[in-house]
C-alpha cells in the first residue's frame, strides 16, 4: 500500500495519527479522561484524578485554573479543590506568573517519585502506633501479635520501598539522561 493509501485508509478508520507537533485534542481528551478513570479507580477523587491526567498531558506540563476549567469543562471551584488536594499529595506544585498574580500548576518528571516518598512520614507514624500498640498489648496476645505481624509487614515494605527508590533514581538517570 503507498503512503497516500495507507494515510487515507488510517484517516477511514479513525486511526490517524497527528502530524509532528500537533496535537490532536480529542485523543488527548480520551486520555485524560480514561487515565483519570484508573485512578479513580485506584482511590483517587474523581476531580484530582482529572486535573492531575490533563497536566501530566499538557506539553508544557503546566496549566492554570482557566486552562484547567476550560479543558475540562468545570469551575473554578473544582479546579481548586482539587490542585489543593494533589498539592497535599506532592504530585502537582503551585508557581506564579511571571509578572502575574495567576497561579499555574506544575506537574513533575518525579512526581511519582514524590509522591510514594512523601508517604515515608505516614508509614513512620503508622510503625510507632503499631509498637505501641504491641508493647500495650503484649506481643503474646492474639491482638498483640496481629499488630506485631502488621509491624513487620510495614517494616519490611518501609525496607524495599527505600531500596526501589535507589534503584529508580539510578534507572531513571540511565534512561533520561539527557533531560
Amino acid at each position: 500500500m503507498t503512503e497516500r493509501g495507507s494515510t487515507e485508509a488510517a484517516e477511514r478508520t479513525g486511526t490517524a495519527r497527528p502530524e509532528a507537533g500537533a496535537r490532536d485534542e480529542e485523543a488527548v481528551s480520551r486520555f485524560v479522561e480514561g487515565f483519570a478513570a484508573q485512578l479513580v479507580e485506584a482511590g483517587m477523587q474523581r476531580m484530582p484524578s482529572r486535573v492531575f491526567a490533563a497536566l501530566l498531558a499538557s506539553d508544557s506540563g503546566a496549566l492554570t485554573s482557566a486552562e484547567l476549567g476550560g479543558q475540562l469543562q468545570v469551575s473554578p471551584a473544582a479546579v481548586s479543590g482539587a490542585v489543593r488536594y494533589l498539592a497535599q499529595q506532592h504530585m502537582v506544585s503551585r508557581e506564579r506568573e511571571p509578572g502575574s498574580r495567576r497561579e499555574r500548576y506544575r506537574v513533575h518528571g518525579d512526581q511519582w517519585y514524590e509522591a510514594l516518598t512523601s508517604r515515608e512520614a505516614v508509614l513512620k507514624r503508622w510503625q510507632s502506633a503499631l509498637r505501641d500498640g504491641v508493647d500495650s498489648l503484649g506481643e503474646q496476645t492474639p491482638a498483640g501479635r496481629r499488630l506485631a505481624e502488621t509491624l513487620a509487614f510495614f517494616d519490611f515494605v518501609d525496607r524495599e520501598v527505600a531500596a526501589m527508590m535507589d534503584r529508580w533514581r539510578a534507572h531513571r538517570a540511565r534512561v533520561f539522561a539527557d533531560d
